[in-house]
């Protein structure tokens, strides 16, 4: 049975919140653009959430004027999503969850990522303030960085190239049905799945992956301002840490 993305009867801002942010995968999305993911493919890889539900949650939250997508800078052929000033409003509400699921449902080991103020590379606790100084930290001005639960690299799957992703988003959107809106869940603190994988070892760890197909979590075992390009078409591969594709497939354009 497909459920309605409305709460009929229900009229409180808290509702209407939830009509836009409540859906299955809409906040990892969101906070996967705060970590500075913009284009389909690599929200579809660091996920692993099908294509065509990718498609449709974000293509309601730029209905919603949550995302805004627009043309890539440089290139002109392909299609990036960037968070509007309404959706980094929602920030506190992502960090909040977060730090929720790390109290009540910690993952072994710690987390996998932590806050840093930008200023001192302090943490920032729960309610947004960095330890160090005591400020209330603006999202533009967090670190996300390694954290102890990050762990050894999981067993590799292979994904596809990013302009076939884009392809499939674009040429899927407005042909996208509700009743597509499985798959497995996530919780919002990002403890990842066997799907997601190609993780890189954490800071001290001496044996990086033979392959990683992953390019948003291979990114993130570096310290990350939130709100800045996750990932560049420029930026050459990390010496210790070869980001390739999968034997026995073959690539187009830029190698993951």
């Amino acid at each position: 049975m497909t459920l309605p993305r409305d709460y009929r009867g229900q009229t409180c801002a808290l509702s209407r919140s939830m009509e836009i942010v409540g859906e299955r995968w809409t906040l990892l999305i969101l906070r996967d653009a705060f970590y500075g993911v913009r284009r389909f493919g690599e929200f579809a890889a660091h996920l692993a959430v099908p294509r065509a539900v990718l498609t449709d949650r974000l293509a309601t939250l730029v209905e919603a004027g949550v995302l805004d997508r627009r043309p890539e800078p440089g290139t002109g052929r392909r299609e990036v999503y960037v968070l509007t000033p309404k959706g980094i409003a929602l920030w506190p509400a992502v960090r909040a969850l977060t730090a929720w699921g790390e109290e009540f449902y910690a993952a072994e080991g710690g987390p996998r990522r932590v806050f840093r103020h930008v200023g001192d590379e302090a943490p920032i606790d729960a309610g947004g303030r960095c330890t160090g100084c005591g400020t209330a930290v603006p999202v533009e001005d967090i670190l996300v960085t390694p954290g102890p639960g990050l762990g050894p690299p999981a067993e590799v799957s292979g994904t596809e190239s990013d302009a076939e992703s884009d392809e499939i988003a674009h040429k899927g959107s407005g042909e996208v049905s509700d009743a597509v809106s499985g798959g497995a869940s996530d919780a919002v603190s990002d403890k990842g799945s066997a799907k997601v994988s190609g993780r890189l070892p954490g800071k001290g760890s001496t044996a990086p992956s033979a392959e990683v197909v992953d390019p948003v979590t291979a990114a993130l075992t570096r310290p990350h301002r939130l709100l800045t390009p996750l990932i560049s078409r420029s930026r050459p591969t990390h010496p210790a840490h070869p980001i390739t594709a999968p034997s026995g497939r073959p690539t187009r354009g830029p190698q993951r």
